[in-house]
Formats: structure tokens, C-alpha cells, sequence
């Protein structure tokens, strides 16, 4: 048997005072955190909600986050987290797909209208019975505090298998509809576990946590390993260049994850080191994780020359809880690479007829391991398609390096075939991003009538900085190939993101057509 809530109440018996989550400069301690999350389990099962059933939560990073994660757990029921960005019909699909029992949502604001949605989806699905607002709520609505009035804090953990479903995560449904990775206990204890042992995480370690915990990468990384090793959470609702450095100083913090639009927002904030003591935030912050998104060497270079700390870059998917490979601490650490699979995972590059290529050549990355998903929530074809004799494809370009360091070249659907050639969209945004007016760097593919693809560069200069398109065409002329320097630069003030933080090239595709560029 095993439930990944045990991870919680372990320290809150171990050591029930120490600071579990800081939020909104409130700490909450481990028995604190442990007694509202079996408050809020006892309230589920008494509502009847237990093994098997389906709990949707829509929160930003604060403390109702980790207690009605891990409440869900205790209950023997699944968590599924979405994004908080979703609209109304986006979350009513959810809802429909997982067969959810109940729902919490955060209230939102003007600017985040997320329970405003949220009730407009609870509405439209009459199998979901059950929604509970996190905030003032109204009076159709039931709130999380009424739900926890009067409930008993005693002890709850349901008795649930390893490969007991714990999480659903959606995938963001770039090819298609969302679909709903099943995660067991047992992946996501062991990719806790793994992460923890990686880091070498004590309990006197202190997370910021700015990465939104509905993600895979902020939920394992972070909340679970943290929760795992005792240490302290240091929760921010959203990334503010500001506010991650004010919130570094104030709580020492020791580890940081984000993605690389976050590392190059610290780097690019004007006045920073006026406003900031960065030599005292150095002193205590001793690892900066990146992962979600290929992190640019340049980046990495600057990042741990201004924060003295190391850089490690991982990789991996929601479909592999997620971290796959990682850079370790006690292993050289290579630009550019993603490092070596985790203990109990298997990475592989295969050809299209699924057979070893050889170092240095590139093909796709296929996983296998604890990691690995149980598969796609009712999607037995879409199951079969990613999981091929028990090995996940991943759909990435990669290859390794002669000693086993795994290099991720591109996603297979942005590479960019150019006159019969094979053109990789990272390759160029590495040479990119060594410009001294680059900040961010997207190349896509557009149409073209004789190429196929033409190759293009969407670039976000520095403050104060500014770049003519046709001096960065000539720039790029002369350090790139001829059939692969962008023939089309565009400079604009920002990238279309996801929220968590990964540029969407599918847009810029669409957005810049053959028409436009003529």
C-alpha cells in the first residue's frame, strides 16, 4: 500500500512546529498543514467522495493548494489540478472527460475571473455535484471554510494501492483535445524521492515556490520534494521579477525553480542590483532548477555568474511525473545538456523504426521507468500510440553525447524543414541569445512556395536595448549555415506564453503567414 500524503504526515509527527508553507507572509507549520488537510479529507468522505473519484482543483500557489492536494489523497480520491487561466467550457470539458465527483476553486478577481468560469463549467455538468469556492464565495456557493467548520482533524489516510491512480494531470492539448496523463502513487512518490535525493535537500532548505503548482513541474520539484525532505515552501501566486528577489532575501531562500523566461526576467530587471542585496541572496541560494523549456546556454551562463549558485537543467514530461533526466550535483555539469536519467529510469534515441542510434546522432527520446504515466485517462488508443512496448515516446528530438549526457535538440512538430533540410528552432536560439540586445529568441517555420518552410527569428530586445531587423538578418547571415539563418526577423515587445512560461509557437506560426511576409 502506498499514499503520497504519507509524505505530509511523517514530518507533521516528526517535527509538527517547523514551517511547512509561508504564504502571504503567514506561516503555516507541518501539524497545522496535516490538521486542516484531514479537516478537509473527513469533510469529503462524509460527502460520500473516496477511492477512485475524481476531485478537480483550479487554485493559484497559496496555502489552500498543498491542503487540498494532499486532502484529496487522504481520501483515497484523485486530484486533478488545471490551470487557472482555463475558461469556462475549457474547464467544463474537464470536468465531463475525468468524471469529477467535486470541485474547488479559487473566487479569482477582476483580473483573474476563475470563479466566475468555474461556476459557469460546475453549471453546464450535472455529473459534478459538488463546488466549493476558496474565498468569500456566494450564496449558490459553498466555501472551503464552511466545508472544514466543525470537522474533526484526526488522522485520515485511505489505504491506497502503489499503482492507485493519485493525479490527472491535462496535457495542454497542442494536438488535439486535452488528454488526462494518469499518475500513480507510486510515480509521483518515487520522482519526490528522486528530486529530493538530487538536490540534497535538508530541512533547513527554504523553496520558492513561483512555478504554479497545477503544473507537473512545480507539484513533483517542488511542493513534493519539499514536503518530502521537511523543508520549507515559500509560496508566490505569480512571477514578478520584484517580488522573487524581495521574497529570496527576506526568507533565505536555498532553491529556486523556474523556467527560462523566469531566469531571464531576473537577469533583465532594470535597477536590480540597487533595489536588491543580490551578493546576500547568493549567499544563500544554492541551486537554481530549470526545466519545462530548453534553457539557452547564454542564460545559464549569466545566471550563475551574477547568483553564484549552479544552474541544474532537467528534463521531462507530464507524462513522466515529470523528470525523466536531470544534471546532478556530484557529476560534471555540461552546457547544454539535460544531464543523465534518474535512478530507475531508462532513456533511450531511436530511429522512426524505434532501433538505438548512435552517440552524437539525433532521433527520438523514449522513456521508461517508475516514472512513466499509467497511461491516458479512457484513451486506451491514445494510450497504445504513446506507449510502445512499455516505452513512452515522447515526441522529443534528442541525442547523447559519448558519455551518456542526454542533449535535447527540438520538439519533432518545430522542426523545421527547409528545402530538404532539417533545420532545428533551438540550434539558431542559442546563436541568438548570445546577441548582446537579445533577451528572448523564438524561430519558427512559415510557408513558403518553393522552400516548403522559410526559416523565421521572433526576438524581444533588452531594456534600453533596440535591434534593426535587417541588421539582425545580416547578424545571423554570418553565423549560421545558408540554408538555415532566419531569412525573416521580427522584433516585438513580448512573447505569447503559456503560464507556465513556455513560448507557444503555435501561435507565432499562425500568426505570421506566407501573406504577411511578402
Amino acid at each position: 500500500m502506498l499514499n503520497l500524503a504519507a509524505i505530509l504526515e511523517r514530518n507533521a509527527a516528526l517535527m509538527p512546529d517547523k514551517t511547512a508553507v509561508i504564504c502571504a507572509g503567514v506561516p503555516t507549520s507541518y501539524a497545522e498543514l496535516n490538521a486542516a488537510a484531514n479537516q478537509v479529507a473527513n469533510a469529503l468522505i462524509g460527502l460520500g467522495i473516496g477511492r477512485d473519484d475524481k476531485v478537480v482543483l483550479a487554485c493559484p500557489n497559496l496555502l489552500a493548494f498543498p491542503t487540498i492536494y494532499y486532502a484529496i489523497l487522504k481520501a483515497g480520491a484523485v486530484v486533478v489540478p488545471v490551470n487557472v487561466l482555463l475558461k469556462a467550457e475549457e474547464i467544463a470539458y474537464v470536468l465531463r472527460d475525468c468524471e469529477a465527483r467535486a470541485m474547488f476553486c479559487f473566487e479569482g478577481s477582476a483580473e483573474l475571473p476563475l470563479g466566475r468560469e468555474a461556476r459557469a463549467a460546475f453549471d453546464a455538468v450535472d455529473s459534478c455535484r459538488h463546488l466549493f469556492m476558496i474565498g468569500n464565495g456566494t450564496q449558490q456557493t459553498a466555501t472551503l471554510e464552511l466545508l472544514m467548520a466543525g470537522r474533526p482533524a484526526t488522522p485520515c489516510h485511505a489505504l491506497t494501492a502503489a499503482d492507485d491512480t493519485a493525479v490527472i494531470l491535462y496535457t495542454s492539448g497542442t494536438t488535439g483535445q486535452p488528454k488526462g496523463a494518469e499518475l500513480t502513487h507510486a510515480n509521483l512518490a518515487m520522482n519526490a524521492l528522486a528530486t529530493h535525493a538530487l538536490l540534497r535537500q535538508q530541512a533547513d532548505d527554504v523553496h520558492l515556490a513561483v512555478l504554479p503548482l497545477f503544473h507537473s513541474f512545480g507539484q513533483t520539484a517542488q511542493m513534493n520534494a519539499a514536503i518530502t525532505a521537511g523543508a520549507t515552501l515559500v509560496l508566490l501566486a505569480r512571477f514578478e521579477p520584484d517580488a522573487v528577489l524581495t521574497a529570496m532575501r527576506q526568507y533565505e531562500v536555498s532553491i529556486f525553480a523556474g523556467v527560462p523566461t523566469m531566469y531571464i526576467g531576473l537577469l533583465n530587471l532594470p535597477g536590480a542590483a540597487e533595489r536588491h542585496d543580490l551578493a546576500a541572496i547568493g549567499a544563500r541560494l544554492r541551486i537554481g532548477l530549470s526545466g519545462g523549456a530548453a534553457m539557452p546556454v547564454e542564460v545559464i551562463r549569466q545566471c550563475e555568474q551574477r547568483f553564484n549558485i549552479a544552474i541544474l537543467e532537467g528534463y521531462g514530461l507530464t507524462e513522466t511525473s515529470p523528470v525523466a533526466t536531470f544534471n546532478f550535483l556530484d557529476g560534471e555539469r555540461i552546457a547544454g545538456s539535460v544531464g543523465q536519467p534518474l535512478w530507475g529510469t531508462q532513456v533511450r534515441i531511436v530511429d522512426d523504426n524505434g532501433v538505438d542510434v548512435a552517440p552524437g546522432a539525433s532521433g527520438e527520446v523514449v522513456v521508461r521507468g517508475h516514472n512513466t504515466m499509467k497511461g491516458y485517462y479512457k484513451r486506451p488508443e491514445d494510450t497504445a500510440a504513446a506507449i510502445r512496448n512499455g516505452w513512452f515516446h515522447t515526441g522529443d528530438i534528442g541525442r547523447f553525447d559519448d558519455h551518456g549526457n542526454l542533449f535535447i535538440v527540438d520538439r519533432l512538430k518545430d522542426m523545421i524543414i527547409r528545402g530538404g533540410f532539417n533545420v532545428y528552432p533551438r540550434e539558431l536560439e542559442e546563436v541568438l541569445m548570445t546577441h548582446p540586445s537579445v533577451a528572448q529568441a523564438a524561430v519558427i517555420g512559415v510557408p513558403h512556395a518553393t522552400h516548403g518552410e522559410e526559416v523565421m527569428a521572433v526576438i524581444v530586445c533588452k531594456p534600453g536595448c533596440d535591434a534593426a531587423p535587417a541588421d539582425m538578418l545580416e547578424w545571423c547571415r554570418q553565423r549560421m549555415a545558408a540554408y538555415k539563418y532566419p531569412r525573416h526577423v521580427e522584433i516585438v515587445a513580448a512573447l505569447p506564453m503559456t503560464s507556465t512560461g513556455k513560448v507557444l509557437k503555435r501561435e507565432l506560426r499562425d500568426s505570421y503567414t506566407a501573406a504577411s511576409l511578402r
